[in-house]
């Protein structure tokens, strides 16, 4: 079976970078300053989520500041518009969102749809999204990437929920195009403080033990 996938090369550097922080804050004091010290650490791609509270000016100031920056848990059209708006290079869902599909197909905006069933996994790719994000990844573990890749040969698919550094690697292992790092490289009090060297140092953490376990 094939897939007409659309944004193939979204998917080609996702695949070159394979690491997503996914940052859930209750603020962000410096989003340029954020993504830089991620960078910094290895971890090329950000994910600004909208349940950190007026994410769109963070989403606006990463991106102009030449970051690899997404949005987020983004639920609603309007949400989807906003961030496309502020210049994201891409958009996650947690789940299946027609309306947010269709605005990104609308502009041209790479969408990775949530998904966690062998059903939803195929209404993700029926609704044109660029990977599909398997969530909460931890709910079957890394093997289940491995299972999806029989009936679904070649279909990219990122890992997100429960994921760190352990595991990231096996992860890719069995499967995976990408895996998303949360609080372990990302905590909310760190992220709030602006503490960046310590960002870059877990990032870094995050890597070198995903490097050495691959």
């Amino acid at each position: 079976m094939s897939f007409d996938l659309p944004h193939e090369k979204f998917r080609r550097e996702l695949a070159e970078a394979p690491v997503i922080a996914v940052v859930r804050a209750p603020s962000i004091p410096d989003a340029p300053a954020l993504c830089a010290a991620l960078a910094a650490g290895g971890i090329a791609w950000t994910e600004l989520t909208f349940s950190t509270p007026n994410v769109v000016p963070c989403l606006r100031a990463a991106v102009a500041g030449g970051h690899r920056v997404g949005a987020g848990t983004v639920l609603t059209a309007a949400q989807a518009t906003e961030a496309i708006e502020a210049g994201v290079a891409f958009l996650v869902t947690p789940g299946l969102r027609p309306e947010v599909a269709t605005v990104a197909h609308k502009a041209g905006v790479p969408v990775v749809l949530g998904a966690l069933t062998p059903t939803e996994v195929a209404a993700a790719l029926d609704l044109g999204s660029a990977a599909v994000k398997i969530f909460p990844a931890r709910a079957f573990g890394p093997g289940y990437f491995k299972d999806l890749n029989g009936p679904y040969p070649g279909v990219p698919l990122v890992a997100s929920g429960g994921v760190n550094a352990g595991n990231a690697a096996e992860f890719l292992a069995r499967g995976a195009l990408a895996v998303c790092a949360g609080t372990e490289v990302v905590p909310p009090d760190v992220v709030a403080a602006g503490d960046w060297d310590e960002i870059t140092r877990r990032a870094k953490d995050f890597m070198a033990t995903v490097r050495s376990s691959g």
